[in-house]
């Protein structure tokens, strides 16, 4: 397994969900859970060993295994909601890693999910990019869970994150994608986020844990 430069998170260091759902792929059965213990390299060989994800040193970089199936949703916000929201996203103005290619309005060539406030939540579009696998899903899933908690000067990165696809959006579609902080503790926030057809079919969803920095 290797992450390509290219899927970026804060600088230097792999996006949390794009990673998290790579690592995914060594659960064989059940609904896979990812705990990052290290900040996953860019451009680096990662294998499977002993206590999950190892590099070449083998250094501990994630903890998988399998969960049972979970209902905690981000409720659905319509295309409309979700594209006025996203005008107002606060990663504009203030963005603790400018380059995430999920998130980073500095990347023209990532997912550009610029999720914005609507009610309680946060929500974005999110067109599918022309070859879409599980990991493009748990990337688009990733950022706007923790957007329903950054705040400005309180950064903070994945630590945990669970995901079931039920779907794969087909390329080039529009979906909506929404984020909802469910509860805090400390530097720990729980945070749920699911993706929506624009007729609200319910595509995938998710539950994580962001921990501030």
């Amino acid at each position: 397994m290797i992450i390509a430069s290219r899927f970026n998170g804060p600088p230097g260091t792999g996006n949390g969900g794009y990673s998290a759902g790579t690592f995914a792929a060594l659960v064989g059965g059940g609904i896979p859970e990812v705990t990052l213990v290290k900040p996953p390299p860019l451009d680096v060989p990662l294998a499977a060993g002993e206590g999950g994800v190892v590099d070449p040193d083998g250094q501990v970089i994630a903890a998988v295994r399998a969960v049972a199936p979970f209902d905690a949703l981000a409720p659905r916000v319509t295309l409309d909601a979700a594209a006025e929201a996203s005008t107002r996203y606060a990663g504009f103005a203030d963005h603790p890693f400018p380059t995430c290619y999920v998130c980073g309005p500095e990347r023209p060539d990532g997912l550009r999910v610029f999720p914005g406030p609507v009610d309680d939540v946060v929500a974005a579009p999110f067109r599918a990019p022309a070859e879409v696998t599980t990991e493009t899903v748990w990337a688009a899933l990733d950022c706007p869970g923790g957007w329903s908690v950054l705040s400005p000067g309180r950064a903070y990165v994945l630590g945990r994150m669970a995901a079931m696809v039920t779907e794969l959006p087909a390329p080039g579609s529009e979906s909506v994608v929404v984020g909802r902080l469910a509860s805090t503790e400390g530097r720990k926030a729980a945070v749920h986020s699911a993706l929506y057809t624009p007729s609200g079919r319910l595509l995938a969803h998710a539950r994580a844990t962001w921990v501030a920095v």
